[in-house]
């Protein structure tokens, strides 16, 4: 049964202890190409660095492509109910929640195709 981790540390941590860190690098970059919102992911990047570069890159896409930003959201399948109860007035704080549920939903995708 698939229990997703509660922080982005606990599951950047996750994916690394069960060797798919780099298949949720895959998973992303891949998703985001399909969004036509290209990031390139460097199989190099460290969780700390992806947490970061993903939490800007949706930061700028709210602030200045929203319409992107929901495509985005719709190609990688994020729960519109989860991100409709964030709260919005801090949109640093958004991004950042946002960017989780991204790496959630990405997670559950390279989980699943790993155990099945």
């Amino acid at each position: 049964m698939f229990t997703a981790p509660q922080t982005t540390d606990l599951l950047l941590a996750e994916a690394e202890s069960e060797d798919l860190y780099l298949k949720l690098i895959e998973q992303i970059n891949k998703d985001f190409n399909l969004a036509n919102e290209s990031v390139n992911f460097h199989k190099s990047t460290t969780p700390a660095e992806l947490k970061i570069q993903l939490h800007e890159k949706i930061y700028r896409l709210i602030q200045h492509k929203f319409a992107e930003y929901l495509n985005l959201l719709y190609i990688i399948d994020v729960s519109e109910e989860q991100v409709r109860s964030l709260d919005g007035s801090d949109l640093v704080q958004l991004s950042e929640d946002v960017a989780f549920l991204i790496l959630k939903r990405e997670w559950q995708k390279v989980w699943f195709r790993n155990r099945y």
